[in-house]
């Protein structure tokens, strides 16, 4: 098993029936495939992966439950720790979620899943510049397969903390890496528009549109691109959009109340 999507919600881009998917944790055991790991380590690493699927199944009681037998069998195994820390974080037990963070990271200091997601529960407690420094430590190891998520992440953490110029190069570093990645684009395309650079705004946006289908906020946000760029055809035509298929949203009574921004 391979666990690598999570659930970690981030307002920005969530949203019913959205194509665009919010930052994910981590929850990615390592994997032994040689047979010659030790038997507790080897039943660490099983109950591991099974919490983790748990954890992204929602089913937190019992996902717990797995992660509290994986550190029985093997309390060094680091990466129960960090799922555990997930699994907390999630139930909003900070105190124990933050221990295991840090024990994930005193057994593997340089583990590019744990730094991100005790970098990630950091931002979301309004611990911003702690969380960044463990974020940007995920991102030293040449070897970390998902980068782009830990820029995101960065991203949204920076901008929660009101530095936009962080904000807006973390996310075009996403990009760079990344050129798909819909949330990345997305925050690019928000950041822009709030710097009042339209235009950068727009082309961020439409290529987000090429790659998922668009949620009410991406609506919204092209709809107010379009109305500062003057072309109140591709304004309208986005108006259309929300109030078709995201009536009740918020976004859409915004338009009803002509509340732009």
């Amino acid at each position: 098993m391979n666990w690598r999507r999570g659930a970690v919600l981030f307002a920005v881009l969530l949203s019913a029936g959205c194509a665009v998917q919010p930052p994910q944790p981590e929850v990615r055991p390592d994997r032994d495939t040689t047979g010659g790991e030790p038997d507790q380590t080897a039943r660490a690493r099983i109950h591991t992966e099974l919490a983790a699927g748990y954890f992204e199944l929602g089913n937190m009681s019992v996902a717990l439950e797995e992660a509290q037998i994986a550190l029985r069998a093997d309390p060094s195994y680091s990466p129960a720790h960090n799922v555990a820390g997930l699994i907390y974080s999630n139930l909003k037990e900070d105190r124990l979620a933050e221990q295991h963070f840090q024990s994930a990271l005193r057994l593997n200091a340089l583990d590019s899943d744990s730094n991100n997601n005790y970098g990630w529960f950091l931002c979301q407690r309004r611990r911003e510049a702690e969380g960044i420094k463990y974020l940007m430590a995920a991102l030293r190891n040449p070897l970390y397969q998902f980068p782009e998520r830990t820029y995101v992440n960065a991203s949204l953490c920076a901008r929660q903390q009101g530095d936009l110029a962080a904000a807006e190069q973390y996310a075009l570093s996403a990009i760079k890496l990344r050129p798909s990645h819909p949330p990345a684009l997305f925050q690019a395309a928000d950041l822009a528009y709030a710097r009042a650079d339209y235009a950068a705004a727009k082309g961020h946006l439409d290529r987000l549109m090429q790659i998922v289908q668009p949620n009410a906020q991406a609506l919204w946000l092209g709809l107010r691109i379009e109305r500062r760029l003057g072309d109140r055809a591709a304004e309208e035509s986005y108006a259309h959009r929300l109030r078709s298929n995201f009536p009740e949203s918020r976004e859409a009574r915004a338009l009803l109340a002509g509340q732009y921004e």
